[in-house]
């Protein structure tokens, strides 16, 4: 009886839990998420800890842990203000960015300070959109982490301001359909109709839904359909 007791507890003490790890959270700042530095790592992992210790642990008075986890996110807040104004704190909390390439050269001994092995680099390469190390010039892997490219002159994209040519601003598009599924509230936001975008798609030649994934809508009323392709087989040539 004590443990069904003991279990039905849990449900209320993990719904404060969730709700005061998410205001703190929310507090701190949108960059604990997003951003996250060693530093913002660690606050994080402690805080998570604190808010499932205060969950589960019974025989631990509450209390203690919400004041954990108000503790920790005001150190987090202060930190965070306090490196926005000391350049020196900054760099002791929050680390500084290491150049990993210099010239199109792999400097091997700043990926080892980074932790950084050559497979870690590749990798961040690829999902920087570069699939070819000679493109690079510049290599940076920022205090988060995260890795910044600069191509060379030569493979940077060439953009409408270089050929001098005038274009039309960019503009957001709405997804109307999502996996097959009208989004009423895009469709409203762009002024149309369900019934409209079931028209337009019947003139491209879509007679039912099962297939598409995406349905993007822009101002001027261009469409884009985006359907379900089935897996391919791609070459094995990644390690």
């Amino acid at each position: 009886m004590k443990e069904i007791m003991d279990a039905l507890q849990i449900i209320p003490r993990s719904f404060i839990s969730l709700v005061i790890l998410f205001l703190v959270t929310k507090w701190i700042g949108k960059k604990q998420v997003s951003e996250l530095s060693l530093f913002d790592y660690v606050i994080g992992i402690s805080i998570g800890n604190f808010a499932a210790e205060m969950t589960i642990n019974m025989d631990a008075p509450f209390i203690h842990g919400i004041l954990a986890v108000f503790v920790f996110g005001l150190v987090a807040y202060l930190v965070s203000k306090f490196t926005m104004k000391s350049i020196i704190l900054r760099r002791v909390l929050i680390g500084t960015p290491t150049i990993v390439v210099d010239k199109g050269k792999i400097l091997i001994d700043n990926l080892r300070k980074t932790k950084y092995d050559i497979h870690d680099f590749l990798e961040q390469c690829r999902v920087s959109g570069t699939f070819d190390v000679s493109e690079i010039e510049y290599a940076i892997v920022e205090a988060n982490g995260k890795l910044s490219i600069l191509p060379k002159a030569e493979n940077k994209p060439v953009t409408p301001k270089d050929m001098k040519l005038k274009v039309n601003p960019s503009v957001l598009v709405a997804n109307v359909m999502v996996d097959g599924k009208m989004m009423d509230h895009a469709l409203e936001a762009m002024h149309k109709t369900e019934p409209w975008l079931k028209q337009e798609l019947k003139i491209k030649g879509y007679q039912t839904y099962e297939n598409i994934l995406l349905v993007t809508l822009d101002h001027n009323e261009k469409i884009t359909v985006y359907e379900k392709n089935e897996k391919k087989e791609a070459p094995d040539i990644l390690e």
